[in-house]
Order: C-alpha cells, then structure tokens, then sequence
C-alpha cells in the first residue's frame, strides 16, 4: 500500500498501486484487480483520481508515441503520454494540440476522463472535440474502440466521464497546423466584470485564446485581460528554462489574511504597468504556474481546495458579483483566481463541465469548516444560476448540486463499468 495524494494535498490515502505499462497487458491486469480508477499524474485537485484503500491503475507507464502523420496531423499514442511530451514533438514539425489546459504535466487519458478545457474553449472547444478515437479497457476483458463517429454513445459517455466507463489505453488525435511556438499577446487591465464583458464579447472573433485574472479582494472586480493569437512573424530564440521549486511545504498557507491582498495589488500594480503587445513563447503563456514545480506546497500541510464553477451567460455578471462579494466578505480569497468565457457551444460529452457561459475558478487554503461554509454560500449562487462545479476540481460538493449541475447523469450512469470506482464517484453517486 502506498500513501498518495491528490493535487490539493487534502490529504494522503493509502492504495495497491498496480503500474500499466504494456497496453497488451491491460486486460489480464484489470481483471485480477477488482475494483479500481486510473492514475495518470494525480493532477485533478479533488478526490476524481482517488481511489482510498483500494486499486489504482497507475497509467503513466503507458508512455508511448505509436504514429504520427505529418501530412495530416494525425497523431496515435498511449493514454499516458503527457501533453507536454506532445507539444516538444509535434511543434517542431508544425503542429500543435488544439486544446491544452493550464498545465502541460497531465496525461492524455486523463485529459478525457476531465474533457479539460484551454482559453480558446470559443473557438476550439474542449480536449474531446479533437479525438478521432479511442481505446478503452473494460475490467470485465471486454475492449471498445470508439468515437465520434463509431459507438458515438460510448464515446460521449467516456470524455468527461471521470474514469467511470474503463481505462484508456490508445487515442487517436487530430493536431492543429501551427507555424511555431510563439504568439502575438495583449494584456489589458480593467477596472469591473462589465469591462471585462466588453473585452471578452469584442475578444472571440479576432483573437484565439482569452483569459483574465481577477484581484477576487478589491472591490468592483479589477482584473488583467490576456489575449494571443499564433504568429510567424516574430524570430526568437527559444526560451531558457528557469523553473523553479517550491523546496518545502511551510507550517502555514502563504496565502492568508496577511498576505493576500498586498500580493494581489503587487501583482495588478507591476502587470498594469506592463500592458500591451508583445511576445510570448507558447509554454509561458499557456502554462506559467508549470515554471514553479510543487507549486502547490504553498498552501501549507492542510493543502488547499479550487473552486471552479461554470454559470450561464444570462446571469453571469449577476452571478459573478455575487461570488466575489462573499469571497470579500468571508475575509478568505485567492490569489490565483481566473475568469474567462466559455463559447456558445454544447460540450460532446455527457458529464463534460464545459457549457456556455462565464467560468470562475479560485483557490482557498484549507481552513476546515471556515472554508466549507464559504463553499457552501458560493454554492448556493451556483445553484441558483442553474450552473455546475467542475468534477476535476471537486473535493466537497454536495450530492444535490452534482445532480442538478449534470442532468445527462442517468444517462451516463448505463456505460458505467462497475469494476471502476473512485471516492469522487462514492461520494457524488454512491459506489
């Protein structure tokens, strides 16, 4: 048994930790393990990849580039490749993934069981969107091989699914044609969320990729507006790496009462003074937290909870606001907080988190019940506005909202394997 957490380090559980690495082997394997959920990099900040005293299926393993077709972008590989092994091979032959979430260090499987979304969700979707097919394990010996467009069913009960339909052992991508690694951005700082309404309206014809950060303590919603497109018009050398890690974990949250509100002012104050055009290579823009390793070692031995939640457009200023005044008024708040729009589009997966509308996400250390009644106020504008909480984040949300928030839930429920559980799913379902 091997003690392991999750991304939020709420916690360490013990589990049998079963290592896939040869994906002819998968079968035999999750057969003579009952009861188990894959494990890719344990970076869902929740329980969605926790599976306490029981079975893991660690897939990392699983770690092999199978073809790539250079003419189309087509790209086969293990469900256990990492996006960033993707990026470093394909961009230098002049393609890249079309969707990429705030971190390049999760695997391919586990950005379908999340159907994890990127800042170009208006454009382009979420990671599902752009999978031909996949190959997916179930702990009865049975294999289906599926898709948009073969047992389309299967396929959208499997994106987003959370690890419940079976393990992911091969995926079919399609790439996107890149010129390079660099993009044209713009930062513009805005003083409330209708300014940032205007800017995210005016954003999603011309520009690509949108998201913005919001300071969640000042009043009236202040924020900084990032937007990229690529270009080949800009010759750079790349980038040097100069990652750095948190060495420790300290014996209190560094983000606390003392010290949030002066960082994030620091923060607006040095990033307004740097607004503007420029040029940034792709990893620094779409992964700037991936520059600080265990990053989440700052929130101190109790770990820390994300909140993200999705409303819907018609009161999502309303929503927003709201929101932000219980955070301030909590005397709790995040430094690490992003507000960006979802596109006018419905997700392909039955449990996908992705819907149109605003998404909100923040990070509170965990102050015990402090925190979970603050979450369960928040909760309650969520519910109200008819929006959901993202599972891959989710370490607290009660059954009710699960519910309400994912309506195709029944239907999902029949592609289930029932060799699959995870404490997410005991929690939120019940086995």
């Amino acid at each position: 048994m091997v003690a392991i957490s999750s991304w939020g380090r709420l916690g360490r559980f013990e589990h049998e930790v079963v290592g896939l690495s040869d994906r002819h082997q998968v079968v035999s394997q999750l057969k003579s393990n009952p009861i188990g959920i894959a494990h890719g990099m344990g970076r869902s900040y929740g329980d969605v990849c926790l599976n306490p005293n029981g079975v893991l299926w660690k897939t990392t393993g699983l770690d092999r580039f199978i073809s790539l077709d250079e003419n189309s972008g087509n790209l086969v590989c293990e469900a256990g490749v990492l996006l960033r092994d993707i990026q470093r091979l394909v961009i230098a032959r002049g393609w890249i993934l079309p969707v990429t979430p705030g971190t390049q260090l999760v695997t391919v499987g586990g950005a379908i069981a999340n159907d994890v979304h990127g800042k170009n969700h208006h454009g382009s979707g979420s990671f599902g969107d752009h999978i031909n097919s996949l190959k997916l394990i179930r702990t009865d010996g049975s294999i289906i091989v599926c898709g948009p467009n073969l047992l389309p069913d299967w396929f959208a009960a499997t994106v987003g699914g959370f690890g419940l339909t079976g393990v992911i052992t091969e995926v079919e991508i399609q790439l996107r044609r890149v010129t390079g690694p660099w993009l044209s951005t713009e930062t513009i700082a805005y003083g409330n969320l209708n300014e940032f309404f205007h800017l995210a309206d005016a954003s999603e014809a011309d520009w690509e990729h949108t998201v913005s950060w919001i300071d969640c303590v000042a009043k009236g919603g202040r924020g900084l507006f990032m937007r990229a497109n690529p270009t080949d018009s800009i010759e750079h050398q790349e980038p040097k790496s100069r990652k750095l890690t948190m060495p420790f974990v300290p014996p209190i949250s560094l983000i606390n009462k003392l010290t949030l509100q002066p960082f994030n002012t620091a923060y607006f104050n040095l990033k307004k003074r740097q607004v503007g055009r420029s040029a940034a290579h792709y990893e620094s823009f779409f992964y700037p937290l991936d520059n600080l390793l265990e990053w989440n070692r700052m929130y101190g031995p109790k770990g820390f909870y994300q909140y993200q939640c999705v409303v819907p457009r018609s009161v999502g200023h309303d929503a927003v606001q709201a929101m932000l005044k219980e955070i301030s008024r909590s005397g709790e708040g995040s430094f690490l907080a992003v507000l960006k729009t979802f596109g006018n589009r419905q997700a392909l997966g039955m449990m996908s988190f992705p819907q149109p509308g605003v998404t909100l996400a923040l990070d509170f250390p965990n102050l015990g019940e402090r925190t979970l009644k603050l979450f369960e106020r928040l909760d309650t504008i969520v519910r109200e506005a008819k929006g959901r909480i993202y599972l891959a984040k989710d370490a607290r949300m009660p059954r009710d909202l699960f519910e309400a928030g994912y309506p195709r839930l029944a239907e999902f429920l029949k592609y289930r394997d029932s060799g699959m559980s995870s404490a997410l799913s005991r929690r939120l379902i019940g086995h």
